[in-house]
């Protein structure tokens, strides 16, 4: 459950550190980022910029930072260099506008919390350690149950919840949350069609309340119906921008190195981009 409770510590001291990210209207903002495990980088000199209220798809083959770069991003992994930046400030001093809905495979999911103690856990950012979660964050909580369609399931333990129901839960304390920005890690990975539909919805309504989602996807066949901006991620980045001017055979041939089983996934988007 370490990254469960690692998402969810409180804000950090204020330092006054600004990055001078310009404009601090760019929800995510990293330049120079690098981050190595054991002096091997896995993520190189990354540059990006996310704008505001989009849909992003941040795609790469397997072992091509995707998952790193988050991780990252919410200071859960250390960095070799680079700074990240969330509306022009330090994420240390912003933690407050971002959620993260982390792989369901990095979650202990023996750890003796109910689904409604989980969701809750989306309110202590506002609460801060030494206030109770109380009537109306427990309130918060079952109405993103119930948003994501679990609210019959408020006080069963996480460990008795299939692969769908985990992932909705987890959707559902990132909106108890409400933040600005959303980071997802493979959300629809190995969920039913209904979950993934229900996720699909989730990420609509939040971009009409222009939030900002961020997704570490990987079927390439969904890119161009899902998402409106798409990062192709190869340890650096490849490209990013609009998906209908990004999402390209030739893009995609430079991040998958010329694969052509994984470039045949992604035809049917491709036709769709074309269109």
């Amino acid at each position: 459950m370490s990254q469960v409770l690692q998402s969810m510590s409180p804000p950090g001291d204020a330092t006054g550190e600004d990055l001078s990210f310009h404009p601090d209207n760019v929800p995510l903002a990293v330049h120079d980022l690098t981050v190595a495990y054991q002096r091997k980088p896995v993520l190189w000199d990354v540059d990006l910029d996310i704008p505001e209220n989009k849909l992003v798809a941040v795609v790469g083959p397997n072992g091509a930072g995707k998952s790193t770069l988050l991780k990252a991003c919410l200071d859960l992994i250390p960095k070799a260099s680079g700074e990240v930046g969330i509306y022009g400030h330090p994420y240390k001093d912003q933690r407050h506008l971002v959620a993260y809905v982390p792989q369901r495979e990095s979650v202990d999911w023996d750890f003796p919390v109910s689904v409604l103690d989980l969701v809750a856990m989306g309110t202590y950012r506002k609460l801060g350690w030494f206030r109770r979660v109380g009537k109306k964050e427990r309130e918060a909580a079952m109405n993103a149950l119930d948003h994501v369609g679990i609210s019959h399931l408020a006080d069963r333990q996480i460990s008795q919840l299939s692969g769908g129901q985990q992932q909705r839960a987890f959707l559902a304390r990132a909106l108890a949350q409400d933040a600005k920005v959303y980071l997802m890690d493979e959300p629809f990975a190995a969920v039913d069609a209904a979950t993934e539909e229900a996720i699909v919805k989730i990420l609509i309504e939040l971009n009409e309340r222009g939030k900002t989602c961020v997704v570490v996807h990987h079927d390439l066949a969904t890119v161009a119906r899902y998402f409106d901006w798409v990062v192709l991620l190869n340890m650096r980045i490849v490209a990013a921008g609009p998906t209908d001017e990004v999402f390209t055979k030739e893009n995609l041939e430079n991040t998958y190195g010329g694969r052509l089983s994984l470039l045949n996934d992604a035809a049917h988007a491709l036709a769709d981009v074309v269109r």
